[in-house]
C-alpha cells in the first residue's frame, strides 16, 4: 500500500476546541457491552458476505492526495470520549471511500455518531461539497491535549498506528491479515464499525470496541489504550474471531513496515541518504527463551520466512539504528520511528511467526510484513479466540541481560589483496550488552557460525576497541538465488551470551 495514503492521518489542527460538537450529533441510544460486538459477528459470520456499499463513488474519486489534505475537521468539533481522549474524524476520499459506523459509549449505552459536512472546513470548490449529507466517516484518530497532534489513528481497512514513544508515526497494525504473500490476492479484512469508551482502569486512555468483516472471516474486537508521553504506547486487545470459510495463511496480530536499504544492502540503493528504514529488523522471544534477531531484506523476489516457535513469548519489527547521523534525514526522522512488540495475553499455543518481504526501489512502499500465524489454518464455521499486548515504543520490553545485535553488514569476501572469490560474501554482526561489555579477548569468547549449506571461513569475534561492543565476522560461499540460512551467536564456554542472528545470505545483498 503506498505509504502516502496513510500520511493524511498525520493532517495537525492547530486551534483547540470546545467541549461540545454543534454539528455531530448522536443518535438514540442502544445497550452495549463486549457482547454487543461479539454477538454481531457472530451473526454476521452465519450471512454471506456483503461488500460495503460505497455510494457516489465518482465523486470520492476526485478527492485525490492534494483535495483531501485541504478538507480540515473542525476543532471545535472534537468529542470528548473522556477528558484524556478528544476524538477528531477524517472525511472520505478517493482512497477511503469505505464508511465506517462510529459511536460513542456512555455507560452501558452506545449513540452513533452522525456525520455532518459542517463539522469540516473545505474550499469553496472542493469536489467533497457534491458529497450527500450522510456519506459517513472515513475514520477516526485521537489527539493529544492541546489538539495540535494525533497520538494514534485507524483509518483504512483495519489498519491503524500510533506514533510511539518519539512521536513520529512510522510501521502500522492490522487487525488481521489473510493470504499475505501468496500468489493469490491478499484479502483485507476491515473494520466497519467502532464502539468509542471511557477507560475502565486507573492508567488507561480509552477503549476501543471494533467490528471486523471480511469474505472469509468476521471478528469483534476490544483495544484498551494506554498513552503515556515519553514511554510511548501499550494496546491490550482482546479478539473473537468467526471464520466464514478456511483460510490459506492466517496472520495474527500483523505489523506492516518499510525497509528500503540500511547498512547492510547499502550498495543495493541509489539515494543521498545513508539508510532510509522504518524498521531494520524482527525480534523474536522463542517458546524456550531463545532470543532472535533477523535483520530485514530487500529482496529481488517475494520472501515468506518461517520461525516455527510454539508458546512464542513475543515478536515485534524494530527500528534498533537510532542515530540521526546514520540517517540524515531531518525531514521524516527514520532515527525516532517506533518499535512494535506483540506479547500474549493467552498462549498462542502451536504456530510461528512468519516475515513476508516484498521487493521495493522506494521508501513510499510497505514491503515488510510480519505476524504469528497458527499451526492449523482455521475452518469454515471455526471460532478463535486471541489476546496480546502491543507495545510502541524506541525498543522492545525485553530482557536486557545478554547482548543484543546493534549492526549488521555485508560486503565482499575474501582476503584484501588477495584475489576474491566471486560467490563469497563477508558478513559482519555487532553486538553489544552487559554480558559482554568488560569482557576482553582473553575472556573465552568464541564465535558460533552455522550455514544451511556449505561451511563459513575466517570466523573470529573481537571486541571493538573503546566501544563495548563486540564484533563477529565470517565468510560464506552464497548462491545467486536461493539463499543460505545462517545462524550465529556468541559463546563462552558452555553460555550462550548473545541473542541469536538469522541471516539470509546471497549475492543480491552486494549486488543488484
Amino acid at each position: 500500500m503506498l505509504r502516502i495514503l496513510t500520511a493524511l492521518a498525520l493532517v495537525a489542527c492547530t486551534a483547540h476546541a470546545q467541549a461540545s460538537a454543534p454539528s455531530l450529533k448522536l443518535g438514540p441510544p442502544a445497550p452495549f457491552s463486549f457482547d454487543t460486538v461479539i454477538a454481531q459477528a457472530r451473526a454476521l459470520a452465519a450471512k454471506p458476505y456483503e461488500a460495503s456499499k460505497v455510494r457516489a463513488s465518482e465523486t470520492l474519486e476526485k478527492i485525490d492526495y492534494d483535495a483531501h489534505w485541504q478538507i480540515r475537521f473542525k476543532p471545535t468539533e472534537t468529542i470528548f470520549v473522556s477528558p484524556d481522549a478528544p476524538v477528531q474524524f477524517f472525511h472520505p476520499g478517493r482512497y477511503f471511500k469505505d464508511p465506517v459506523q462510529l459511536y460513542k459509549v456512555v455507560g452501558e449505552e452506545a449513540h452513533e455518531v452522525l456525520f455532518s459536512p459542517d463539522a469540516f472546513e473545505m474550499p469553496a470548490d472542493s469536489p467533497a461539497r457534491a458529497l450527500p449529507d450522510d456519506i459517513g466517516f472515513a475514520g477516526f484518530r485521537i489527539m493529544r491535549a492541546d489538539l495540535k497532534t494525533d497520538w494514534i489513528s485507524y483509518l483504512g481497512a483495519s489498519y491503524f498506528r500510533t506514533d510511539g514513544q518519539s512521536h513520529q508515526y512510522g510501521q502500522s497494525s492490522r487487525g488481521l491479515a489473510i493470504d499475505t504473500g501468496l500468489a493469490t490476492p491478499e484479502e483485507f479484512p476491515r473494520f466497519s464499525a467502532f464502539w468509542l469508551a471511557p477507560p475502565e482502569k486507573d492508567g488507561q486512555t480509552i477503549v476501543i470496541y471494533a467490528l471486523l468483516n471480511s469474505p472469509s472471516v468476521t471478528g469483534a474486537y476490544k483495544m484498551a489504550l494506554t498513552n503515556k508521553d515519553g514511554t510511548g504506547q501499550i494496546i491490550d486487545v482482546d479478539s473473537r474471531l468467526f471464520f466464514r470459510k478456511s483460510v490459506e495463511r492466517l496472520g495474527i496480530a500483523p505489523l506492516t513496515s518499510m525497509y528500503w536499504y540500511s547498512e547492510t544492502n547499502r550498495a543495493t540503493a541509489l539515494d543521498w541518504r545513508p539508510e532510509v528504514h522504518d524498521t531494520d529488523g524482527l525480534a523474536i522471544v522463542a517458546g524456550n527463551g531463545e532470543r532472535i534477531w533477523r535483520p530485514l531484506n530487500n529482496p529481488v523476489t517475494v520472501r515468506t520466512s518461517t520461525f516455527s516457535t510454539p508458546d512464542v513469548k513475543g515478536f515485534g519489527l524494530a527500528q534498533r539504528d537510532r542515530d540521526f547521523a546514520n540517517y540524515q534525514d531531518d525531514g521524516v526522522f527514520y532515527d525516532k520511528r517506533p518499535s512494535v512488540w506483540i506479547e500474549p495475553l493467552r498462549p498462542f499455543g502451536a504456530g510461528a511467526v512468519q516475515l513476508v518481504e516484498i521487493p521495493t526501489d522506494d521508501e513510499i512502499f510497505d514491503n515488510i510484513v510480519a505476524y504469528w500465524t497458527p499451526a492449523e489454518m482455521p475452518e469454515a464455521g471455526s471460532e478463535l479466540s486471541l489476546a496480546y499486548r502491543m507495545t510502541w515504543a524506541d525498543r522492545h520490553p525485553t530482557p536486557e541481560n545478554g547482548s543484543r545485535v546493534v549492526a549488521t553488514r555485508v560486503g565482499q569476501g575474501g582476503v584484501p589483496g588477495q584475489p576474491r572469490p566471486k560467490d563469497q560474501i563477508k558478513v559482519v554482526i555487532d553486538f553489544e550488552g552487559p554480558a559482554i561489555k568488560d569482557l576482553t579477548q582473553n575472556s573465552g569468547v568464541k564465535p558460533v557460525v552455522e550455514l544451511s549449506t556449505g561451511e563459513p571461513s575466517n570466523a573470529y569475534a573481537l571486541p571493538i576497541v573503546g566501544t563495548g561492543r563486540w564484533r563477529l565476522v565470517f565468510d560464506a560461499r552464497a548462491p545467486e538465488h536461493d539463499p543460505v540460512e545462517a545462524r550465529v551467536y556468541l559463546r563462552r564456554g558452555a553460555d550462550v551470551i548473545s541473542e541469536t542472528w538469522l541471516g539470509q545470505l546471497t549475492h543480491d545483498l552486494v549486488t543488484r
